[in-house]
């Protein structure tokens, strides 16, 4: 596959070190990162191969992959990092920034999963699990997965019924809307 560099190649970089203080330019391909991934095996685009892309200023090749989707966080990529990059940060922008620019998501049920769970620490300011999890089913269209568990997580007191309400409610709501004040003055 042949691929075309852009003039300033390290312009996309210094849009990530901008928003995030991570400087990806030191990367020098150890590996580490990808060797000690656990969700590795997913990511068609490895960690350092996705830290490489970003060096070379291929925006669109990074911002389609599927890497910074399967990251689970767990910051194993940075403890292991010569450089001592925090890669965690670096995939938590490259998420924002490719939602926002409106690249396709390759993992349906995680947007799904992160509205949802907003709506509902929205409404109660905790997670309504049982809610939740309907929610989540209704949007996935699969209404009965897990089905069989929610009887017996309610036998044993794991699952309510009824949403539990934090007290301040209304902090958690002001919350809600400073973000999307936040959110519409940034656009």
């Amino acid at each position: 596959m042949k691929v075309a560099v852009k003039e300033d190649t390290t312009a996309f970089a210094k849009e990530i070190q901008q928003k995030c203080g991570q400087d990806v330019l030191t990367c020098y391909q150890c590996r580490k990162c990808t060797m000690g991934c656990p969700m590795a095996f997913k990511m068609k685009m490895k960690v350092n191969e996705l830290m490489r892309a970003i060096q070379l200023g291929l925006r669109e090749e990074v911002l389609s992959s599927d890497t910074m989707w399967w990251c689970v966080s767990c910051e194993t990529c940075a403890t292991r990092c010569p450089q001592d990059i925090e890669i965690v940060e670096v995939m938590d922008v490259l998420r924002e920034m490719a939602f926002k620019e409106g690249y396709y998501i390759p993992v349906e049920s995680i947007e799904a999963f992160h509205k949802v769970f907003l709506r509902s620490v929205e409404a109660y300011g905790r997670l309504y699990e049982m809610g939740f999890a309907m929610d989540l089913n209704l949007q996935l269209k699969d209404p009965l997965k897990d089905a069989d568990l929610g009887p017996v997580m309610f036998a044993k007191g794991k699952l309510k019924l009824l949403p539990h309400k934090v007290k301040d409610l209304k902090s958690v709501k002001k919350l809600f809307e400073n973000v999307r004040k936040l959110e519409e003055s940034r656009v």
